[in-house]
Protein backbone atom coordinates (compact mmCIF):
# COMPACT_ATOMS: atom_id res chain seq x y z
CA UNK A 1 0.00 0.00 0.00
CA UNK A 2 1.78 3.55 -0.91
CA UNK A 3 0.44 5.14 2.60
CA UNK A 4 1.82 4.21 5.67
CA UNK A 5 -0.69 2.81 8.03
CA UNK A 6 -0.82 1.56 12.02
CA UNK A 7 -2.27 -1.87 11.91
CA UNK A 8 -6.00 -2.22 13.56
CA UNK A 9 -6.31 -3.99 16.72
CA UNK A 10 -5.54 -7.87 16.77
CA UNK A 11 -9.12 -9.06 17.43
CA UNK A 12 -10.91 -6.75 14.95
CA UNK A 13 -8.21 -8.30 12.22
CA UNK A 14 -9.18 -11.27 12.97
CA UNK A 15 -13.23 -11.02 12.37
CA UNK A 16 -12.28 -8.92 9.33
CA UNK A 17 -10.42 -11.76 7.83
CA UNK A 18 -12.98 -14.04 9.08
CA UNK A 19 -15.26 -12.13 7.06
CA UNK A 20 -13.19 -11.53 4.42
CA UNK A 21 -12.73 -15.03 3.65
CA UNK A 22 -16.18 -15.90 4.18
CA UNK A 23 -17.48 -14.24 1.88
CA UNK A 24 -14.89 -15.56 -1.07
CA UNK A 25 -15.25 -19.17 -0.42
CA UNK A 26 -16.37 -20.89 -3.46
CA UNK A 27 -14.81 -18.01 -5.93
CA UNK A 28 -11.47 -17.66 -7.34
CA UNK A 29 -10.46 -14.27 -7.30
CA UNK A 30 -7.30 -14.41 -9.47
CA UNK A 31 -4.97 -13.06 -6.56
CA UNK A 32 -1.71 -13.31 -6.90
CA UNK A 33 1.72 -11.78 -6.40
CA UNK A 34 1.56 -7.49 -6.87
CA UNK A 35 -1.99 -7.64 -7.33
CA UNK A 36 -3.38 -4.39 -6.75
CA UNK A 37 -6.89 -3.45 -5.75
CA UNK A 38 -7.73 0.55 -5.79
CA UNK A 39 -10.22 2.04 -3.88
CA UNK A 40 -11.22 5.59 -3.96
CA UNK A 41 -12.73 7.14 -0.77
CA UNK A 42 -14.42 10.29 0.39
CA UNK A 43 -11.41 12.41 2.11
CA UNK A 44 -13.17 11.57 5.75
CA UNK A 45 -12.79 7.93 5.45
CA UNK A 46 -9.41 8.08 5.24
CA UNK A 47 -8.06 6.79 8.67
CA UNK A 48 -10.61 4.27 8.77
CA UNK A 49 -10.34 2.95 5.31
CA UNK A 50 -6.38 2.94 6.10
CA UNK A 51 -7.52 0.44 9.07
CA UNK A 52 -9.61 -1.76 6.74
CA UNK A 53 -7.13 -2.05 4.10
CA UNK A 54 -4.47 -2.82 6.34
CA UNK A 55 -6.64 -5.94 7.84
CA UNK A 56 -7.76 -6.48 3.93
CA UNK A 57 -4.67 -7.07 2.69
CA UNK A 58 -3.57 -9.14 5.85
CA UNK A 59 -6.09 -11.37 4.80
CA UNK A 60 -5.32 -11.52 1.02
CA UNK A 61 -1.75 -12.33 0.45
CA UNK A 62 -0.29 -10.63 -2.31
CA UNK A 63 -2.94 -7.79 -2.38
CA UNK A 64 -1.85 -3.97 -2.58
CA UNK A 65 -4.82 -1.65 -1.87
CA UNK A 66 -4.13 1.68 -3.05
CA UNK A 67 -6.38 4.40 -1.52
CA UNK A 68 -7.18 7.15 -3.82
CA UNK A 69 -8.55 10.03 -1.04
CA UNK A 70 -10.63 12.89 -1.85
CA UNK A 71 -13.74 14.95 -2.40
CA UNK A 72 -16.11 12.56 -3.39
CA UNK A 73 -17.47 14.93 -6.42
CA UNK A 74 -14.22 15.03 -7.83
CA UNK A 75 -13.48 10.83 -7.33
CA UNK A 76 -16.84 10.59 -9.05
CA UNK A 77 -15.77 12.79 -11.93
CA UNK A 78 -12.66 10.63 -11.81
CA UNK A 79 -14.77 7.96 -12.34
CA UNK A 80 -16.77 9.05 -14.88
CA UNK A 81 -13.28 9.85 -17.05
CA UNK A 82 -12.44 6.59 -16.74
CA UNK A 83 -10.04 6.44 -14.20
CA UNK A 84 -8.85 2.73 -13.30
CA UNK A 85 -10.99 2.79 -9.92
CA UNK A 86 -12.11 -0.47 -8.81
CA UNK A 87 -14.38 0.48 -5.88
CA UNK A 88 -15.83 4.24 -5.01
CA UNK A 89 -16.63 4.91 -1.36
CA UNK A 90 -18.71 8.80 -0.93
CA UNK A 91 -20.12 10.47 1.63
CA UNK A 92 -23.03 11.11 0.26
CA UNK A 93 -25.89 9.15 -1.89
CA UNK A 94 -25.91 12.05 -4.56
CA UNK A 95 -22.84 11.95 -5.52
CA UNK A 96 -23.29 8.09 -6.05
CA UNK A 97 -26.12 8.51 -7.53
CA UNK A 98 -24.69 9.75 -10.86
CA UNK A 99 -22.29 6.94 -11.12
CA UNK A 100 -26.01 4.39 -10.88
CA UNK A 101 -27.26 6.66 -13.68
CA UNK A 102 -24.44 6.15 -15.82
CA UNK A 103 -24.41 2.28 -15.05
CA UNK A 104 -20.84 2.07 -13.92
CA UNK A 105 -20.93 0.73 -10.84
CA UNK A 106 -22.73 -2.33 -8.79
CA UNK A 107 -25.46 -1.40 -6.55
CA UNK A 108 -24.59 0.76 -4.17
CA UNK A 109 -24.38 -0.15 0.00
CA UNK A 110 -25.24 2.09 2.81
CA UNK A 111 -22.07 1.21 5.15
CA UNK A 112 -22.00 4.40 7.65
CA UNK A 113 -23.15 7.74 8.62
CA UNK A 114 -21.49 11.22 9.50
CA UNK A 115 -22.91 14.55 11.17
CA UNK A 116 -21.54 17.86 10.91
CA UNK A 117 -19.83 19.60 13.83
CA UNK A 118 -17.97 23.29 13.98
CA UNK A 119 -14.24 23.02 14.31
CA UNK A 120 -12.19 25.70 15.72
CA UNK A 121 -8.84 26.13 16.75
CA UNK A 122 -8.02 25.82 20.26
CA UNK A 123 -8.82 27.32 23.02
CA UNK A 124 -11.91 28.94 20.67
CA UNK A 125 -10.44 32.49 20.33
CA UNK A 126 -13.21 33.69 18.30
CA UNK A 127 -15.89 32.40 20.96
CA UNK A 128 -17.80 30.56 18.97
CA UNK A 129 -20.90 28.72 20.80
CA UNK A 130 -22.82 27.89 17.79
CA UNK A 131 -24.24 27.76 14.59
CA UNK A 132 -25.32 31.27 14.44
CA UNK A 133 -22.25 32.33 15.59
CA UNK A 134 -20.96 31.82 12.09
CA UNK A 135 -22.86 34.45 10.47
CA UNK A 136 -21.12 37.03 12.21
CA UNK A 137 -19.09 39.02 9.51
CA UNK A 138 -16.16 39.81 11.19
CA UNK A 139 -15.89 35.50 11.29
CA UNK A 140 -13.20 33.94 9.07
CA UNK A 141 -14.81 30.80 8.55
CA UNK A 142 -14.34 28.03 5.56
CA UNK A 143 -16.41 25.47 4.64
CA UNK A 144 -17.25 23.04 1.96
CA UNK A 145 -18.18 24.34 -1.97
CA UNK A 146 -21.78 22.57 -2.31
CA UNK A 147 -21.15 20.40 -4.55
CA UNK A 148 -19.13 18.27 -1.88
CA UNK A 149 -21.01 16.52 0.28
CA UNK A 150 -19.93 18.38 3.56
CA UNK A 151 -21.15 21.15 1.71
CA UNK A 152 -24.73 20.13 0.60
CA UNK A 153 -24.66 19.38 4.32
CA UNK A 154 -23.78 22.75 5.13
CA UNK A 155 -26.44 24.03 2.98
CA UNK A 156 -29.19 21.79 4.33
CA UNK A 157 -28.03 22.93 8.28
CA UNK A 158 -28.37 26.78 7.12
CA UNK A 159 -31.38 26.37 5.85
CA UNK A 160 -33.24 24.67 8.17
CA UNK A 161 -31.65 27.24 10.68
CA UNK A 162 -32.80 30.20 8.87
CA UNK A 163 -29.55 31.62 8.36
CA UNK A 164 -27.19 32.74 5.04
CA UNK A 165 -23.43 31.81 5.95
CA UNK A 166 -20.45 34.04 4.09
CA UNK A 167 -17.99 32.19 4.16
CA UNK A 168 -14.67 33.23 3.40
CA UNK A 169 -13.59 30.16 1.10
CA UNK A 170 -15.55 27.10 -0.23
CA UNK A 171 -13.24 23.90 -0.31
CA UNK A 172 -12.81 20.96 -2.23
CA UNK A 173 -12.75 18.65 0.52
CA UNK A 174 -13.57 18.65 4.22
CA UNK A 175 -9.69 17.79 4.74
CA UNK A 176 -8.63 21.23 3.20
CA UNK A 177 -11.54 23.19 5.80
CA UNK A 178 -10.20 21.08 8.58
CA UNK A 179 -6.66 22.33 7.42
CA UNK A 180 -7.67 25.86 7.65
CA UNK A 181 -9.84 25.35 11.19
CA UNK A 182 -6.14 23.76 12.80
CA UNK A 183 -3.51 26.36 11.37
CA UNK A 184 -5.40 28.70 12.57
CA UNK A 185 -6.24 30.29 9.47
CA UNK A 186 -10.30 30.35 9.62
CA UNK A 187 -12.00 31.01 13.25
CA UNK A 188 -14.11 28.23 12.38
CA UNK A 189 -14.65 25.69 10.06
CA UNK A 190 -18.24 22.84 9.17
CA UNK A 191 -16.68 19.45 9.60
CA UNK A 192 -17.59 16.10 10.02
CA UNK A 193 -17.75 14.60 13.76
CA UNK A 194 -15.32 12.24 13.16
CA UNK A 195 -12.56 15.03 11.18
CA UNK A 196 -12.88 16.90 14.67
CA UNK A 197 -12.43 13.78 16.53
CA UNK A 198 -9.29 12.96 13.82
CA UNK A 199 -7.75 16.13 14.48
CA UNK A 200 -7.13 15.29 17.98
CA UNK A 201 -5.81 18.50 20.13
CA UNK A 202 -5.16 20.59 16.76
CA UNK A 203 -9.09 21.71 16.43
CA UNK A 204 -12.07 21.47 18.88
CA UNK A 205 -15.68 20.36 18.42
CA UNK A 206 -18.95 22.27 19.62
CA UNK A 207 -21.74 20.20 18.04
CA UNK A 208 -24.72 21.81 17.42
CA UNK A 209 -28.99 20.54 17.06
CA UNK A 210 -29.33 22.13 13.74
CA UNK A 211 -26.89 19.16 12.44
CA UNK A 212 -29.72 16.60 12.59
CA UNK A 213 -31.04 18.24 9.65
CA UNK A 214 -28.25 17.16 7.44
CA UNK A 215 -26.81 13.24 8.11
CA UNK A 216 -25.09 12.18 5.48
CA UNK A 217 -25.05 8.49 4.70
CA UNK A 218 -21.92 7.23 2.86
CA UNK A 219 -22.48 4.37 0.27
CA UNK A 220 -20.05 2.00 -1.49
CA UNK A 221 -20.03 0.24 -4.43
CA UNK A 222 -17.86 -1.90 -7.00
CA UNK A 223 -16.71 -0.24 -10.15
CA UNK A 224 -18.38 -1.63 -13.21
CA UNK A 225 -17.44 -1.00 -16.84
CA UNK A 226 -18.48 -3.83 -18.43
CA UNK A 227 -20.31 -3.09 -21.76
CA UNK A 228 -18.34 0.63 -21.57
CA UNK A 229 -16.07 0.09 -24.48
CA UNK A 230 -16.75 3.62 -25.74
CA UNK A 231 -15.35 5.45 -22.14
CA UNK A 232 -11.20 5.91 -21.67
CA UNK A 233 -9.81 3.99 -18.96
CA UNK A 234 -9.36 0.46 -18.36
CA UNK A 235 -12.14 -2.17 -17.08
CA UNK A 236 -12.56 -3.26 -13.35
CA UNK A 237 -10.67 -6.81 -14.25
CA UNK A 238 -10.54 -7.94 -10.51
CA UNK A 239 -14.46 -7.48 -9.91
CA UNK A 240 -14.49 -10.70 -7.42
CA UNK A 241 -11.68 -9.15 -5.56
CA UNK A 242 -13.80 -5.58 -5.57
CA UNK A 243 -16.67 -7.03 -4.00
CA UNK A 244 -14.94 -8.91 -1.47
CA UNK A 245 -13.16 -5.28 -0.64
CA UNK A 246 -17.04 -4.09 -0.04
CA UNK A 247 -17.95 -7.24 1.94
CA UNK A 248 -15.20 -6.64 4.37
CA UNK A 249 -16.25 -2.62 4.65
CA UNK A 250 -19.81 -4.42 5.29
CA UNK A 251 -18.80 -6.68 7.52
CA UNK A 252 -18.39 -6.82 11.28
CA UNK A 253 -15.16 -6.36 11.42
CA UNK A 254 -15.39 -3.25 8.95
CA UNK A 255 -18.03 -1.68 10.89
CA UNK A 256 -16.62 -2.02 13.98
CA UNK A 257 -13.76 -0.12 12.52
CA UNK A 258 -15.80 2.80 11.34
CA UNK A 259 -17.68 3.02 14.90
CA UNK A 260 -13.96 3.25 16.75
CA UNK A 261 -13.42 6.51 14.27
CA UNK A 262 -17.34 7.86 14.95
CA UNK A 263 -19.01 6.88 12.23
CA UNK A 264 -22.51 6.13 13.17
CA UNK A 265 -24.63 3.03 11.47
CA UNK A 266 -26.64 3.49 8.49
Amino acid sequence: MTAARRPGPRARAALLAASAAAALTGCTTGESDDTTLTVYAAASLSEAFELIAADFEAAHEGVDVRLNVGGSAGLVAQVQQGAPADVLATADTRTMDALVADDLVGTPRAFATNTLQIAVPPGNPADVMGLADLVDPALHLVVCAPEVPCGAATTAVAARAGLVLRPASEEQSVTDVLGKVSSGEADAGLVYVTDVARAGDQVEGIAFPEADAAVNTYPIAAIDRTGRTGRTGRTADQAELAQAFVDSVLADGGRATLADIGFAAP
